[in-house]
């Protein structure tokens, strides 16, 4: 299951004092999107935060990067950027927000973001947000087969249901406990949806593609472990 849902993304961290730039590689299994404010209208289109998600964010005091050339933490510019796309792919809308408010001795509080985001459910298309290579016979192209909804006010509390497209008969089916009812991919969209899960359209690609590139790797077994070879004892006298 692993193999198909995890992909890679490039995490590039750019000091603004020195200009010192740390460039990682790294998988994830789902994608986090900021909310942004809606630009018209009451809803908000997921390219705007998808697009978010691709400008970059400065970090804070509180999650400040250490610069080797400066010798010191700073609030540097991070910028993620989607490497490849797994044939499952999970998007996460960031809801639940957490404010210090100085009124309240500087507790945090926890917000829901209820504005609706206007996702769509035939074809999403990651093109444009992918930096590695993208193969034509498995284009990063989706279609929605399911989403999870949250009715309540913080993370820890609230009620969880479902919306989800049978892969048989095509049809949507909602799941609410022990009850379950026809429904459409369009009923999904609401102020609720918090995870969205895709499923690619065209071809597959273990480990978002990158068993091509671990075929020409040596000492790499089927599941892409590497082989690690250690070195030999001196003998002692």
């Amino acid at each position: 299951f692993v193999d198909y849902t995890q992909g890679m993304h490039r995490s590039h961290l750019t000091c603004p004092g020195c200009g010192r730039e740390s460039v990682k590689f790294d998988v994830y299994s789902s994608i986090s999107l900021p909310l942004v404010p809606p630009k018209s209208g009451s809803t908000i289109p997921l390219k705007d935060c998808l697009d978010q998600f691709a400008a970059g964010e400065q970090l804070d005091e509180h999650n400040a990067w250490y610069c080797s050339n400066c010798k010191s933490h700073v609030c540097a510019l991070k910028l993620i950027t989607l490497w490849n796309t797994p044939d499952v792919l999970v998007l996460h809308l960031k809801r639940f927000t957490f404010e210090k408010c100085p009124d309240v001795d500087g507790r945090i509080l926890r917000r829901k973001i209820e504005d609706t985001v206007n996702f769509p459910i035939d074809r999403l298309d990651l093109t444009e947000y992918v930096l590695g290579p993208i193969d034509p016979n498995a284009p990063p192209i989706y279609k929605l087969f399911g989403v999870s909804e949250h009715s309540g006010t913080t993370a820890n509390t609230g009620h969880y249901t479902a919306t989800v497209r049978n892969s048989e008969d095509g049809n949507w089916y909602r799941y609410n406990d022990s009850n379950v009812g026809f429904t459409s991919g369009d009923a999904a969209i609401t102020g609720g949806a918090y995870l969205l899960f895709y499923q690619r359209i065209k071809g597959s690609l273990r480990w978002a593609g990158m068993e091509k590139e671990l075929n020409g790797t040596p000492n790499v077994d089927e599941d892409g472990f590497q082989a690690v070879v250690g070195k030999k004892k001196k003998n002692r006298r």
